[in-house]
């Protein structure tokens, strides 16, 4: 016979005062880990908050939320590799052709980023843009794959959604920048709903969702690191 876990408070040895802290904890426990199945907004009060913060904080909170979002594509990565890809020489192969290479990204430390701001900025919008449908796709396979645990299917709805916040983070970067002066007003056209269109691919509906995750993984990686470089190039007294 199964035993009940729940404690009854009239049963309960130290009294219904000890058990209803025991239930609030356990309540507490549970909750948060709803709660932090949702990404959290980059700017807080229906983004009003993001008109009062100054450039350099814009950048930290988009920084910081790229970190996040890169940190859950490498998590993901390697919970699928556990469960679709075990052998290694699956994993290590090369040659995946991502929908984004058509994007071109400056990379290799010799270049020192040749590309003015304007131009990484666009870089980075391109990207973000062209992941919209993908990661989406992405995730409703997952969470129909029988073979893969809630766990990734519950990362994969977060991956989605931080990048979403992050798309609408960075546009309030590029408003910003604008409204200072530092880059012209074409870039923020790169948000238009047929600009968005236009940068995503179809491509990506061909590709394996292992080589997905792989080709985001390693352009969030990318994203996380044009956004530091283009702050620093912008604001360097704060922190770089």
């Amino acid at each position: 016979m199964q035993q009940n876990i729940y404690c009854s408070c009239s049963r309960c040895p130290f009294g219904a005062l000890v058990c209803a802290v025991w239930v609030g904890m356990v309540c507490l426990v549970f909750c948060s880990r709803l709660s932090g199945m949702k990404a959290a907004s980059i700017c807080g009060n229906a983004q009003a908050e993001c008109h009062f913060l100054s450039l350099a904080n814009l950048f930290d909170r988009v920084i910081q939320h790229s970190a996040r979002m890169h940190g859950i594509s490498n998590d993901l990565h390697s919970e699928f590799e556990l469960y679709f890809l075990p052998s290694k020489n699956q994993v290590s192969r090369v040659g995946r052709n991502c929908h984004t290479s058509n994007i071109l990204t400056p990379n290799g430390k010799e270049n020192r980023f040749p590309v003015t701001d304007p131009e990484l900025t666009e870089v980075i919008m391109k990207l973000l843009a062209a992941w919209r449908d993908p990661l989406w796709h992405f995730h409703q396979s997952v969470a129909r794959n029988h073979r893969f645990n809630g766990y990734g299917s519950n990362k994969s709805l977060e991956m989605s959604d931080m990048a979403h916040e992050l798309r609408k983070g960075v546009q309030k970067v590029v408003e910003k920048m604008q409204t200072l002066g530092v880059i012209s007003n074409s870039v923020g056209g790169l948000a238009s709903p047929e600009a968005l269109l236009a940068a995503d691919g179809s491509g990506w509906r061909f590709m394996k969702d292992s080589d997905l995750l792989y080709c985001f993984r390693r352009d969030s990686n990318k994203i996380q690191n044009y956004l530091k470089i283009l702050k620093c190039r912008i604001v360097p007294e704060h922190g770089c």
